[in-house]
């Protein structure tokens, strides 16, 4: 599929309609709005710290002429006025009397400025030896002397507004510096989050197409996307896990139930063609329902194991006492053994409790000593007075291990994980009727569950184990027996 040109990777449309730019430019308007804050207080803080300055230089300088005055009167103070004065330096001196006529000073104040009252005041004024229309400030403290006159002492504030210029650029360069670097940042940033959001997208639009194999790309930093590619691709493996175990189970399925339908089919067309009285044709009415009740067992096996796999009866668990349910299961059973000439011995541990379903647990069971039964003999060299079938079950830790146990050629350690899947069948087990749908079903009903099934050598023999957590709270008894029907199955899956 092309790309549409307006969407490819890099085109500034994309960027800014991207969730990592917009958020860039959030945080760059509030960083912004920071800033003109902090520039602004330090802006002000630094005037107000001048002010502070020049006031108390003046306060200084008032004191000293104060003293003078007080020392020499007003003829001594016009003195150090006028020679002061004639320094260089920004403090304004300035006699005025009564009248407002000036009697020295280095300094020209406009009217309104010599009409102040006595204290601190900002006005207007320039040095004599400039044009007139040159406009300066100065902060000015007005002293008036017991003789009338007036004092003027300021300073220029030329300087503090030398200041606030450098700190106005300063600022203005700043926030063009920030809009400019934080502009590149959020490109920046939002160009690499786009290009791996791009790759994931490419690589989710290929798996699209039927390229299943593909994976998302991981880069190994362990970040977000990291970790979402990880568990996406873990996501995909299990998908592809059930999609590969969905062919199979297609397979298997057509090609285990061929037979039987083959059969069924066969055998209906056969006795439309031979039989010519009532009696053979009932003979293979029985035939057929036969085959067709064989049919119904195995979709009963494939729809239950798919119940407990989908975990849909979880809500139906309940307490469950393990001794009263397998003597149960075991009374049912030891004719069944003694028959076979596989003795069925019974060893419980008492006070067992689960949180189980009565029926599944009932029915994995049930399967594992219908396994037992058909492929737990001993093999030929086996001394005789070994057969027989072991039930037991006993508390491991925090759960309980139920094991059926048999001394019959077991299964190699190879195939002990494979023979849980369903339809599969070990070679030298084909020859038993069955259709390699009990281990599995034991397999879900344990996963449901919460536990596990096992596959041990019992040298000679298998040792099958069924591991479920133990219930928490042992006074929550149900003396309920799970007496679920039978699912006569074979261990195809488990012989060797």
């Amino acid at each position: 599929m092309a790309a549409d040109p307006a969407r490819r990777p890099g085109a500034f449309g994309q960027i800014i309609r991207t969730s990592a730019f917009k958020l860039s430019a959030v945080y760059l308007v509030i960083f912004l709005i920071f800033a003109v804050f902090v520039l602004g207080y330090i802006a002000w803080n630094t005037r107000r710290l001048l002010d502070a300055q020049i006031t108390e230089t003046i306060e200084t300088e008032i004191a000293a002429l104060a003293e003078q005055y007080r020392q020499g009167g007003m003829r001594r103070l016009i003195t150090i006025i006028e020679r002061r004065g004639r320094q260089s330096g920004s403090f304004i001196y300035l006699l005025v009397d009564a009248r407002g006529d000036s009697i020295t000073g280095n300094a020209i104040l406009r009217v309104p400025a010599l009409q102040q009252n006595p204290g601190w005041t900002e006005a207007r004024f320039n040095w004599p030896d400039e044009p007139e229309e040159v406009q300066r400030l100065a902060r000015l403290r007005v002293f008036v002397l017991p003789s009338g006159v007036r004092l003027f002492v300021g300073r220029d504030l030329e300087e503090r507004a030398r200041l606030n210029e450098v700190i106005r650029r300063a600022r203005g360069w700043s926030l063009v510096m920030v809009l400019l670097l934080g502009g590149f940042g959020a490109w920046f940033v939002t160009k690499r989050v786009l290009a791996r959001v791009d790759a994931i997208a490419a690589s989710s639009a290929r798996i699209m197409e039927g390229s299943l194999s593909e994976r998302l790309p991981v880069s190994n930093t362990d970040d977000e996307f990291d970790r979402l590619a990880h568990h996406l691709n873990q996501m995909l493996d299990r998908i592809g896990e059930l999609m590969a175990g969905l062919r199979e189970l297609s397979g298997n399925v057509a090609h285990d139930l061929r037979t039987p339908l083959t059969r069924l089919r066969n055998g209906a067309e056969e006795s439309l063609r031979k039989a010519t009285t009532l009696a053979e044709s009932r003979e293979a009415l029985e035939r057929a329902i036969e085959e067709s009740d064989q049919l119904i067992r195995i979709f009963d096996a494939l729809l239950m194991i798919a119940r407990a796999e989908a975990g849909n009866l979880a809500q139906s668990l309940q307490p469950l006492a393990v001794d009263e349910m397998l003597s149960g299961i075991a009374e049912l059973y030891e004719p069944l053994a003694e028959e076979a000439g596989m003795p069925l011995s019974v060893a419980i541990e008492p006070g067992l409790m689960l949180r189980a379903n009565r029926e599944l647990i009932g029915q994995a069971i049930a399967n594992l000593l219908d396994n037992a039964l058909k492929y737990g003999k001993p093999e030929p060299d086996v001394p005789d007075g070994t057969a027989g079938i072991d039930l037991a079950a006993r508390r491991a830790g925090e759960t309980i291990e139920i094991a059926v146990t048999d001394r019959g050629a077991g299964i190699p350690a190879g195939d002990r994980e494979r023979v849980t899947e369903r339809f599969v069948r070990l070679d030298p087990s084909r020859a038993q009727p069955g259709f390699g749908l009990g281990l599995s079903l034991v397999a879900a009903v344990a996963r449901l569950h919460g536990g596990q099934l096992r596959l041990e050598d019992n040298a000679p023999g298998l040792r099958a184990v069924l591991a479920l957590p133990a219930l928490a709270d042992p006074g929550l008894a149900d003396p309920a027996l799970a007496r679920g029907p039978r699912l006569a199955d074979d261990r195809g899956d488990a012989s060797a």
